[in-house]
């Protein structure tokens, strides 16, 4: 049952509006603030000198050159100085460091850290992990991890820290009191499983993981005995005091449709999605 009347969700600038700016740049995030974001969500991966840069893909651009950058090679297996000064999409935009995004974030606008990567390609996205596993995966991400909070911890901003990879959460929650998010993937009942373990303030579905909205998918996450938190992800999470934000939003009619089934936050790729 959907409720009309819920109030206007979050709007979180996925990449700075990924669908109206270069991504995760300096001048995406300010044009978010300016377009009224409540949040921008960024995605963070070391270099290979160990510093925070902010771009979603492993790789500058894709093998043959073709990309998000007019640059070559692994993030984190190439230095600062050329992943900075890698062009974005032919915008004259270069990939920043998380600390250069945050100067030019407004305080009064969040700030979403998805932790995307560690340095390495062995990553359990999406698992909810236990005993040695959990452990071990919590020590491959701890130096980034450790590296991403120097930065954020005096900042004024409200900071949020993602990711769809347990180890990621389980490192800021031993380390700092930050709140945190899991990304749920395929497992509705991993994602609040997750939430449930790091005490997470909110929890990030995917669109088709609603229910009761046109773009729930009932092959993927309707089935109560492969997955028996899915008819109540909206409500489970508000009944255990977590947000429900839901990525990534595309039209305003997801938006408008999914405002009405109870979620507090859209992670949109464009700032003209909520209606008054």
């Amino acid at each position: 049952m959907t409720d009309e009347t819920h109030r206007p969700p979050t709007l979180i600038a996925h990449r700075g509006f990924a669908g109206e700016n270069p991504e995760n740049t300096v001048s995406a995030v300010e044009r978010a603030a300016s377009r009224g974001a409540d949040w921008v969500e960024v995605d963070a991966v070391p270099t290979g000198d160990g510093d925070v840069v902010l771009i979603h893909d492993a790789r500058l651009s894709a093998r043959d050159g073709r990309g998000l950058t007019d640059a070559t090679g692994v993030v984190w297996e190439t230095d600062t100085a050329t992943v900075t000064d890698a062009e974005v999409l032919a915008s004259g935009e270069t990939v920043p460091l998380l600390a250069d995004v945050l100067d030019a974030v407004p305080p009064a606008v969040g700030v979403n850290v998805e932790l995307k990567n560690p340095g390495r390609w062995d990553l359990r996205p999406g698992e909810k992990l236990r005993g040695e596993t959990l452990v071990e995966r919590t020590a491959v991400w701890r130096p980034f991890v450790d590296r991403v909070l120097d930065v954020v911890e005096d900042v004024e901003h409200d900071v949020l820290c993602s990711s769809f990879c347990e180890g990621a959460l389980a490192a800021v929650r031993e380390a700092s009191s930050l709140p945190v998010a899991p990304l749920v993937s395929d497992s509705i009942s991993d994602g609040l499983a997750i939430a449930r373990e790091h005490d997470a303030a909110a929890i990030h579905p995917p669109v088709d993981a609603i229910r009761g909205t046109p773009f729930f998918d009932a092959g993927r996450f309707g089935d109560p005995e492969a997955d028996a938190d899915s008819e109540s992800l909206v409500a489970t999470a508000h009944e255990e005091g977590r947000a429900v934000n839901v990525w990534t939003v595309e039209t305003w009619y997801q938006a408008d449709r999914l405002a009405a089934a109870g979620v507090d936050g859209v992670i949109a790729d464009y700032s003209t999605l909520l209606r008054d």
